[in-house]
């Protein structure tokens, strides 16, 4: 039950505002006309809160290319939070034109006064080849800067590289390390992937409670893969009292974001009412939808189960899959 262990996205903007020109007890109104002010003064802080303000629509109306100008005015300035919210910008062509290298470059100059944010952001950079070439060991440099401050998002892609022996020997230790490290800090990714290492014994001695517990942690913030896995840990009855109807319950959960391991399983749990009343136009539904996907079992099996359906049920249940991807 090994599954893909993946590089995370790239952290967002900052949307936390410096105290200077900033009181919580006046309005979003108030705060703007005394950050604008400061900001035409030339305060950095100043500078950096309204972009902030024009990002979110805090006490004006939502603009990015305002917000952008701002951010710029600060990071020229040297405010790392205002040069890593520019990156942010370029990096997602909010407010300008998208421009991986200019995100790359303001990414690098808050990542250089120890801006976590920013480091695990350029560690994404490198990793994918974003605005630089690629350079799994400039990736790891960076996303261990960030790590080492805390940052669960560039815990969880150092417990990747560590995974999977980019930029770094392959070490499955130390990738537990860090997917543990970022996994305590309730992000989801690295949950799962601890799971995964559980689950399969890699870098950890198999324990499948283990596993189920952060497949769960992972699949209460509705991460699919970790639904799923934890539907085949109730199914089998691996590191928990084996129940079908749980099993199904989480099979459900992820089918429903898409998920074609899922929605595969499901199929076979109303084929031979497992969990579920024995239903063949749902079972033929469930496989339908993950042949969308190019699940080659789903498509086999639709197959095979048309050979036991009458001509109404088979577009019942073409008429239900149809319906089903209209929603989703």
């Amino acid at each position: 039950m090994k599954n893909i262990l993946y590089i995370l996205v790239l952290s967002l903007a900052v949307n936390s505002m410096a105290m200077a020109c900033y009181d919580e007890k006046l309005s979003n109104k108030q705060n703007f006309d005394n950050c604008k002010t400061e900001a035409e003064q030339g305060d950095a802080k100043a500078q950096s809160n309204l972009g902030v303000m024009y990002d979110n629509g805090r006490g004006v109306l939502q603009d990015y290319k305002e917000s952008v100008k701002w951010y710029r005015k600060a990071a020229e300035q040297g405010h790392a939070k205002a040069q890593f919210n520019l990156g942010v910008m370029y990096g997602n062509g909010i407010g300008v034109l998208q421009d991986y290298k200019e995100a790359v470059r303001w990414y690098r100059k808050a990542a250089e006064q120890g801006h976590a944010k920013a480091q695990s952001n350029l560690g994404v950079m490198y990793g994918n080849g974003m605005g630089v070439l690629q350079d799994y060991k400039e990736a790891v440099r960076w996303y261990r800067k960030a790590a080492e401050q805390g940052h669960a998002d560039a815990q969880s892609n150092l417990g990747v590289m560590y995974d999977n022996g980019r930029g770094v020997l392959q070490d499955y230790k130390e990738s537990v390390k860090w997917y543990r490290k970022a996994a305590e800090q309730g992000h989801a990714k690295a949950q799962f992937n601890s799971g995964v290492m559980y689950g399969n014994g890699i870098g950890v001695l198999q324990d499948y409670k283990e596993a189920v517990r952060w497949y769960r942690k992972a699949a209460e913030q509705g991460h699919a893969k970790a639904q799923s896995n934890l539907g085949i840990m109730y199914a089998k009855g691996d590191g928990v009292l084996q129940d079908d109807k749980e099993a199904v319950r989480w099979y459900r959960k992820a089918a429903e974001q898409g998920h074609a391991d899922a929605q595969y399983n499901l199929g076979v749990m109303y084929v031979k009412g497992i969990g579920v009343p024995q239903n063949k136009v749902m079972a033929h539904m469930y496989w339908n939808i993950a042949a969308v996907s190019g699940y080659k079992g789903a498509i086999k099996n639709r197959g095979i189960l048309e050979k036991m359906m009458t001509s109404s049920q088979i577009a019942e249940a073409q008429k239900l899959a149809r319906e089903w991807v209209s929603k989703h």
